[in-house]
């Protein structure tokens, strides 16, 4: 059986009353403001609770057993007091928020617009304020700066890598992600993919360096591969049974695409000469303007593949683009494609062409990490094998 940790000189009673005091007064102020705006304002009081365990357990001796033992005692009496909600486990994640968004940063809004908090006010509240009318104010301010459900900063703990942390809690605001969706472009390491398909293209080009307008080309806002696990798509299926599960699964087809995708219709008809043909999927992305024809092979890629597309791209600017849109670009999304193979048929053509790959089951942590070697590994390769040449140097 496992013992408990003790703690000796009484160094715990010493301050625990003031500890459960002051996240007592701290979760009374955010029930009395619970009318205004209850997750935002638990979630404050959540972050509030850590901050105040973090800073009892750095004065004790010993770390890991005060605190440890901080928290056994917290939790009994927090429910004694307050009910569900207050388990070790929970206090433990608390704990965690705070340490994971520090004041540095919460300060500043996902959105990158300085949040109304000074720094001040949220870095050295004094416990006695706690006990006061003005700790409902200050847990208000402190609620500017989550803008999240609870739920979702408990998911994004989950997330060990600060820069991924915050590129998911971006993009969930931006896009509107519900925990459901957060939780699925986690777990398909979304932000790995998108890293990897936005710069790659860019890195290549430009010997690694990826300069902002580079983020609007059709190159960097199109994924390559796309995963599809959600279509639950059999063993065998054809082009018809891939086309009809995306249309079934639009909305999380469209979180795979990206947030500017907007969807026009699916099997659009045009008649070229004498013969009718029909575009897979149509759409539309809001901040390249322009027109996303899509052709779904269940293949592998081939030239013919481009061929066909480019008759469609040539006819779509015709007559479907209007006026101030961008010409339009074609996605030919298969199944496998051979790189060199995609290089010489895609290259060089009028119209901007591209081939991704899609999976339908999510992708393995370490086939990613060995594409992003090998896409460092080929960017290595091009930089030797064509030197900037100096200045003034023919």
């Amino acid at each position: 059986m496992t013992k408990k940790p003790t703690i000796s000189n009484n160094s715990l009673d010493m301050h625990y009353d003031t500890v459960f005091g002051d996240i007592a007064n701290v979760i009374d102020a955010a029930r009395r403001s619970a009318t205004r705006s209850i997750n935002s304002i638990m979630t404050a009081a959540y972050w509030m609770i850590g901050k105040r365990i973090v800073e009892t357990e750095q004065r004790g001796e010993r770390r890991a057993a005060y605190g440890e033992e901080l928290l056994i005692r917290l939790s009994a009496d927090l429910i004694k007091r307050y009910g569900r909600g207050f388990s070790r486990q929970n206090l433990q994640q608390m704990r965690q928020f705070y340490l994971f968004f520090q004041p540095e940063e919460i300060c500043q809004t996902p959105s990158g617009e300085s949040a109304s908090t000074s720094k001040a006010v949220i870095c050295q509240t004094p416990s006695g304020i706690l006990k006061t009318p003005a700790a409902e104010s200050i847990l208000v301010d402190i609620a500017c700066c989550f803008p999240l459900p609870w739920s979702a900063y408990v998911r994004l703990l989950s997330v060990k890598n600060e820069q991924a942390r915050r590129f998911y809690e971006t993009e969930a605001l931006r896009g509107g992600w519900s925990v459901r969706q957060l939780d699925r472009q986690i777990n398909s390491q979304f932000y790995e993919r998108t890293a990897l398909s936005r710069n790659k293209a860019a890195m290549l080009r430009k010997g690694g360096k990826v300069l902002t307008e580079d983020l609007m080309r059709p190159e960097e806002e199109i994924k390559d591969p796309f995963v599809l696990e959600f279509l639950d798509l059999k063993d065998e299926y054809s082009e018809t049974d891939l086309e009809e599960a995306l249309i079934r699964h639009l909305e999380t087809f469209l979180l795979e695409l990206g947030n500017d995708f907007c969807f026009i219709g699916r099997q659009k008809r045009l008649r070229i000469g004498d013969e009718w043909y029909r575009v897979d999927l149509l759409f539309f992305h809001r901040r390249l303007r322009c027109l996303v024809v899509i052709d779904l092979k269940i293949g592998k890629f081939t030239h013919a593949d481009a061929g066909q597309m480019h008759l469609y791209l040539n006819y779509a600017r015709e007559h479907w683009v209007h006026e101030g849109e961008n010409p339009p670009v074609g996605l030919i999304l298969c199944a496998r494609k051979d790189d060199a193979v995609a290089r010489y048929a895609l290259e060089g053509l009028p119209n901007k062409v591209l081939a991704s790959e899609y999976r339908t089951v999510l992708p393995d942590e370490k086939e990613l990490a060995a594409e992003i070697k090998r896409t460092q590994a080929l960017l290595e390769k091009r930089k030797a094998t064509a030197a900037p040449k100096e200045p003034g140097k023919k």
